[in-house]
């Protein structure tokens, strides 16, 4: 059997997510104890093949709108919630998954999953992005350099409930208010999420290797 990787293909950067995981699969074919395989997701057909989904970066308020449009919310939600399932958020997926945002909150629907609260463009606009070489080797063997960029990254401000929620990865200081910049973190075994954008280190997919490792494999998915 086959366990399948989608990538909601609403908006953004799903096309690169899709390039990092099938770049992890060819390079790691006889270290990974299943067969693996990624497909984008748009409809509700596509989304039930998956056993783990990926919710990329890009603009939280238009994936929200097209998936009620579509009539793809409910599918979503009920995904995501399923414990049986793997969810791996990026940026604005990460805002999307929250159950409590900061700011803007009106703009959206989210998914209600993560027990956080977010700040939304927590860094500032588009001119503010940058990206930071960041060790991870608290939770990722040998990764003390990777290339996180931040695009009008949100930050979680404050776990709702530290029995669930597990922080990976502060960055130095805090914000404007004060607050920590937590920008990973994961809650239960299922689900991870990060301010920053993995799939937008050329070459480099560490960050994915260790979320297929990690969390997709490791996963109590239906028929595994």
């Amino acid at each position: 059997m086959t366990i399948v990787i989608g990538v909601l293909a609403l908006q953004g950067a799903f096309i690169e997510h899709v390039q990092h995981v099938e770049k992890c699969i060819v390079e790691n074919k006889d270290q990974y104890k299943e067969k693996l395989s990624v497909i984008t997701v748009r409809d509700d057909n596509q989304l039930t093949k998956c056993d783990a989904l990926i919710i990329p970066g890009g603009e939280s308020t238009t994936m929200s709108l097209i998936a009620q449009r579509t009539g793809l919310y409910d599918d979503l939600h009920a995904f995501v919630h399923d414990p049986r399932k793997v969810i791996w958020g990026t940026c604005a997926g990460l805002i999307y998954l929250s159950q409590q945002l900061s700011n803007e909150a009106e703009l959206l629907r989210t998914l209600d999953l993560l027990k956080v609260s977010v700040m939304r463009n927590a860094f500032g606009r588009q001119a503010q992005s940058s990206t930071r070489i960041c060790d991870f080797s608290s939770f990722i063997p040998y990764c003390d350099d990777f290339p996180a960029t931040f695009i009008r990254a949100p930050v979680i401000e404050e776990v709702l409930d530290p029995e669930e929620v597990q922080v990976l990865y502060k960055l130095d200081g805090k914000d404007n208010n004060g607050q920590e910049l937590i920008v990973a973190a994961k809650q239960n075994d299922n689900i991870l999420v990060t301010s920053f954008h993995p799939e937008l280190a050329e070459n480099d997919v560490r960050f994915h290797d260790w979320f297929i490792r990690e969390f997709v494999l490791k996963a109590p998915m239906s028929g595994f």
